[in-house]
């Protein structure tokens, strides 16, 4: 006879105190039920904590995500299932997609990073790379009814077996529904031991669908328990209600987060702040999230390789990616104004390691980067006068999750030809040297070319700029080289294809100092019917384009022209944005030495979701932008990446969209800008304090039609920031 509700759950709520009912406090096994057989259950996954701590069973619900138990993370499951969000405390493993455990099959995971819940015990979990050779299970959108048949699977104990090598299966009987759980009754078999976090699915349409996982149970028939105990009933934590927080937490672009916290950290540049009396050192401030502090980062710190020297400007570059996979975000800053020997402005690079203390605490704290050291291409090279190695620093992880970074060198020599520019593609443990010399690059190698003056990347596709390259006669007219991580027979990013002005696929013409490429974004693109975003828009700075604005010509007014480009390596011209003129629907007007698209920021708030207008948006710097009749004050612009140009534009200047104060003469607003998924971070160098000063705006401060929210103000002298510094906010990262 089946017991009634409330029995159950107080007889469950009793053997949770009395010992490790919570079904994953045990090494990792299987469900009473058969084994599988066949590829159906191949999104079940068997989580193991610490070694062989604590075992349970998981669901693959997005390529780098598992939904498994909070649980089996738990310090004491029978008296609270409350998880910290961030790093696991214990190193924690994950195989998916292999039914039975001695194959190869499927593929085996750290896990990095946990997002919990507080209302139940469920957990997200983000491994280190995405799994691709397994498809993940759609999360149910209808509650478990009463009376419904499910299916459950799981890698704990079997009746004969405490750690079973192959994925059992089993089905259970809803008995009722509560808000965030469902109490079952095991049909023919009872979860077991290590399979809590198992997915318990229905099958609609023959799709499965995840409803809920296990969570708690009797154990009757498991083995170790008593056999006394034939009960299969338990309960399940429902997962249907969920779907709108793991799409949106799966789908969210990766945070800055340098103490593994779950907490965004921001990185914040001064790279003309005095060290230990040397004007011009520089030194990068951390903001650790959560109010959890402070930290700075200098080249005095024994930690950091060289030392603080006049004028090396540490930090005029920065970059951000977990390079360890480990699931604390990594700081890459590029010095190229340090001198190397006799060799100045020869350049270095720093791959600052975070750790759950902050950066520089883990037993890994720096991979150090200059010509003539290391491997690869790095090794083979030799520093030279003004190479400027780390001018231009990009870094993420290819769409195969593999983390790469990007290292412009436009000062070097190719052959004898002086500052023809190249660029470095950092991977793995080597690098490659990529130049107009290289196989497929477009243009050739010219004195002053500055190739690799400026790079962007993101997981699909690689650009790097040439703004001082000739086209035609005209200096200064600069093209862009896109390449995909694809490494070509060489080892190095094959290349696609190269732009400039003279081209018939791209608008205007190439001009003596338009400076094509002066500054570069690069996005994911998910086109409408594509499965993910294999796609990218690439915007390309002009700022010295001249525009004919109104029959007058507005000499360097600048402009910005974006791009598609698709899997197969082709591109198609999107728009052209400026700022317009005084009759048409854009706000602002185009002015000699404005300088529009002297940076630019760009950022897919949802990169897995088909792309959208909302979705997809572009920050553009006018520092030089007259306000009023103050002069070089500074203006930005941001657009949607998608649709006309004046469909979706907001005009920013100080003391609008939360900016306080007012317009400054020569404070250059614009000239540092990034985006998140959550905010633009706006630095201001330049002023209004004497520091410097930078901004968080939240997106809806920044979109048409957006009402201005709170903002968070970086400031020397401020939120446990030293009174100290000259440039503060050249770089926020």
């Amino acid at each position: 006879m089946r017991h009634t509700r409330h029995v159950r759950l107080a007889a469950l709520a009793a053997a949770l105190i009395a010992g490790p009912v919570a079904v994953c406090a045990a090494p990792a096994s299987a469900v009473t039920g058969a084994p599988v057989g066949d590829s159906s259950f191949s999104y079940t996954a068997q989580v193991i904590v610490g070694d062989h701590d604590r075992g349970c069973s998981g669901v693959l619900v997005a390529p780098e995500w598992l939904l498994t138990a909070a649980s089996c993370f738990a310090d004491n499951p029978a008296a609270s299932l409350a998880v910290p969000a961030g790093k696991p405390k214990t190193p924690t493993t994950a195989t998916i997609g292999r039914s039975d455990l001695s194959g190869s099959d499927g593929a085996v995971r750290d896990i990095v990073q946990l997002v919990p819940r507080t209302d139940r015990d469920v957990v997200l979990a983000r491994l280190n790379r995405p799994v691709t050779n397994v498809a993940p299970i759609a999360v149910a959108t209808t509650a478990p009814a009463a009376g419904e048949e499910l299916k459950f699977a799981g890698y704990g104990r079997t009746q004969t077996e405490w750690a079973p090598l192959k994925l059992h299966t089993g089905a259970l009987t809803v008995d009722s529904a509560a808000a965030t759980s469902a109490t079952v009754t095991g049909k023919d078999a009872a979860a077991c031991m290590g399979d809590s976090g198992g997915p318990v699915v229905r099958t609609a349409g023959g799709t499965p669908q995840l409803v809920a996982l296990n969570s708690q149970s009797y154990q009757g028939g498991c083995f170790g328990v008593d056999a006394s105990e034939t009960r299969t009933g338990g309960i399940a934590a429902r997962v249907d209600d969920l779907a709108s927080w793991v799409t949106s937490t799966a789908g969210a672009p990766r945070i800055a987060d340098f103490n593994c916290d779950g907490i965004e950290d921001t990185a914040i540049a001064d790279p003309k702040a005095t060290v230990g009396g040397d004007d011009g050192a520089g030194v990068v401030r951390i903001v650790y999230g959560g109010g959890k502090g402070t930290a700075e980062i200098n080249q005095d710190l024994d930690w950091v390789p060289g030392g603080a020297e006049p004028n090396d400007w540490f930090g005029e570059s920065l970059a951000t990616v977990d390079y360890n996979e480990d699931g604390c975000t990594d700081l890459v800053v590029g010095t190229p104004s340090e001198d190397l020997g006799t060799a100045p402005d020869a350049g270095v690079v720093d791959l600052l390691y975070g750790a759950p203390g902050g950066i520089g605490t883990g037993a890994t704290k720096d991979t150090h980067f200059e010509q003539g050291t290391g491997t690869g291409s790095l090794k083979s090279s030799a520093a030279e006068s003004g190479d400027r190695m780390g001018q231009a620093l990009a870094a993420g992880t290819t769409a195969a999750g593999e983390p790469f970074m990007v290292f412009g060198d436009p000062g070097e020599a190719i052959g004898k030809v002086a500052k023809a520019g190249m660029a470095f593609y950092v991977h793995g443990n080597t690098n490659v040297a990529i130049s107009q010399d290289s196989t497929g690059v477009p243009g050739a190698v010219e004195e002053g070319d500055g190739f690799g003056s400026t790079v962007a990347a993101d997981a699909n596709h690689i650009a790097i700029g040439a703004p001082d390259e000739t086209i035609g006669s005209d200096a200064d007219a600069g093209n862009v080289a896109v390449f995909s991580h694809k490494l070509n027979s060489e080892g190095r990013p094959t290349a696609l294809f190269g732009l400039d002005e003279d081209l018939d696929t791209v608008s205007g013409g190439a001009e003596a100092g338009d400076l094509f490429g002066k500054s570069l974004a690069l996005v994911p693109y998910r086109p409408s019917g594509a499965a993910a975003a294999t796609d990218s828009i690439l915007a390309v700075g002009a700022p010295g384009e001249d525009l004919t604005i109104d029959g007058v010509n507005k000499a360097d007014a600048g402009n910005v022209i974006t791009f598609r480009i698709t899997p197969a390596g082709t591109y198609s011209q999107l728009n052209v944005y400026y700022s317009g003129s005084a009759s048409d629907e854009m706000v602002g007007t185009s002015e000699a030495g404005d300088h529009f698209g002297q940076t630019l920021a760009a950022v897919n708030t949802a990169p897995s979701a088909v792309s959208t207008a909302a979705t997809m948006k572009l920050a553009v710097g006018i520092p030089d932008e007259t306000v009023g009749t103050t002069a070089k004050a500074g203006a930005i612009t941001t657009f949607s990446l998608l649709g006309a140009r004046g469909d979706n534009d907001r005009w920013i200047e100080a003391g609008t969209s939360g900016i306080p104060g007012s317009a400054g003469a020569n404070q250059h607003l614009g000239t540092s800008l990034h985006f998140t998924g959550t905010k633009l971070y706006v630095g201001m160098p330049y002023g209004p304090s004497g520091y410097g000063t930078a901004y968080g705006l939240p997106l809806s401060n920044v979109t048409a039609g957006g009402t201005n929210a709170a903002i968070t103000t970086y400031q020397p002298g401020t939120g446990g920031l030293p009174a100290a510094g000259a440039r503060f906010g050249y770089v926020v990262r």
